[in-house]
C-alpha cells in the first residue's frame, strides 16, 4: 500500500493500491455513520472524471471508514488531479471531509513507478 495523505494532498504511486482509512469526528467524538455513504471523485483539469470510488463504512458507531484505491484506478497519467471526499449522512446532509479546509481544492497526485507489469 504505497501512498500518503498530507493536508490537502493524497499521493499514490502509479499502478499501486492504496487504502485511505479515516475516522469522522463530530464535536470531538466519533460520528455515527449508520446509513451514511462515502464517495470520492478524482477529476482532471478539464473536469473530466478519472474515477469515482465508493467507500466502505467499517465501524459505524466509531465513525471509521475506508476507501480502497485499486491499481487500475491509480494507473492514470502521472501528475496532479482535483479530488474530494464527501460524506452523505442518513438525514441527507452532504459534507466534504477531504480536504478539511473549505478554501482549498483536494489534490490527488500520481507519482512515477519503475516496475511495469508485462502481459
Amino acid at each position: 500500500m504505497s501512498g500518503r495523505i498530507i493536508n490537502n494532498l493524497i499521493e499514490v504511486r502509479q499502478g499501486d493500491s492504496f487504502n485511505i482509512m479515516l475516522q469522522v469526528l463530530s464535536k470531538g467524538e466519533p460520528a455515527d455513520l449508520s446509513d451514511s455513504t462515502i464517495r470520492m471523485q478524482v477529476r482532471n483539469e478539464q473536469n473530466e472524471m478519472m474515477f469515482e470510488l465508493l467507500g466502505k463504512i467499517v465501524d459505524e458507531e466509531n465513525g471509521k471508514l475506508v476507501l480502497c484505491i485499486t491499481p487500475e484506478q491509480s494507473n492514470i497519467e502521472i501528475g496532479d488531479y482535483k479530488c474530494d471526499i464527501q460524506l452523505e449522512t442518513a438525514d441527507g446532509s452532504v459534507n466534504t471531509i477531504f480536504p478539511l479546509n473549505v478554501n482549498q481544492i483536494g489534490v490527488f497526485r500520481i507519482t512515477p513507478q519503475v516496475t511495469i507489469k508485462e502481459n
